[in-house]
């Protein structure tokens, strides 16, 4: 029902895009035929390829001029990045960016060589830069890319480029490990990715172990 109402909220125009964004994936999605070819393209088929990669560059050109303007205004305070999120998301890039970002890598994945012969993939990277921008302004930015990017065992700085050094500095207490510890009276607890020992503070505590 989300949806339903979310859809209607949207442009006829919008809509109309949408719709037409998904015809081009259907019509490049590959069927399972028999005894074609491999590697040889109908013209139809490089046609449709070929109108996805201009449908890609004018989407392109539209959110290259649309984010620059968005991250200068949501610099200025966390209320105006809600505010400009918001207006985004409503935004061709955020109703046609996404979902075609995931058609494309499906479609590379079925059929890379067509993928390559079309040329969209190119204009997609050239969005990184403007959207890494944006992303950055994220409240909680720091946090989060701090924080271990999976529980367990999968440090942040193994992906911000930290030395060994640091990360082997860090023990790594694996979901098991602490359930096991508890298990046999201990009490640790996780806040924020980082494990606390509080025993010592349970037998000081005048709440009782329930609300630790």
């Amino acid at each position: 029902m989300d949806q339903e109402l979310y859809s209607k909220e949207r442009s006829a125009s919008l809509d109309l895009l949408l719709r037409f964004q998904r015809l081009l994936v259907s019509k490049l999605y590959p069927a399972d035929c028999v005894g074609q070819v491999p590697n040889t393209y109908s013209p139809d088929l490089l046609g449709v390829g070929s109108l996805l990669k201009k449908y890609t560059a004018l989407l392109c050109t539209h959110i290259s001029d649309i984010l620059p303007v968005a991250t200068s205004i949501a610099s200025t305070s966390h209320r105006h990045f809600a505010e400009v999120s918001r207006v985004v998301d409503g935004d061709l890039t955020g109703i046609l960016l996404p979902e075609l970002v995931v058609s494309v890598v499906l479609l590379l994945s079925k059929n890379a060589g067509l993928m390559q012969e079309a040329g969209a993939i190119p204009l997609l990277a050239g969005l990184l830069e403007h959207l890494d921008r944006f992303n950055h302004l994220a409240p909680g930015k720091e946090r989060d890319d701090n924080e271990d990017l999976a529980w367990p065992g999968i440090m942040g700085s193994f992906f911000t480029g930290q030395s060994c050094r640091n990360n082997e500095e860090v023990t790594l207490i694996r979901k098991a490990d602490l359930e096991n510890h508890n298990k046999d009276g201990g009490f640790w607890t996780v806040i924020d990715g980082k494990v606390y020992d509080i025993k010592d503070f349970q037998t000081q505590s005048l709440t009782g172990s329930s609300i630790l």
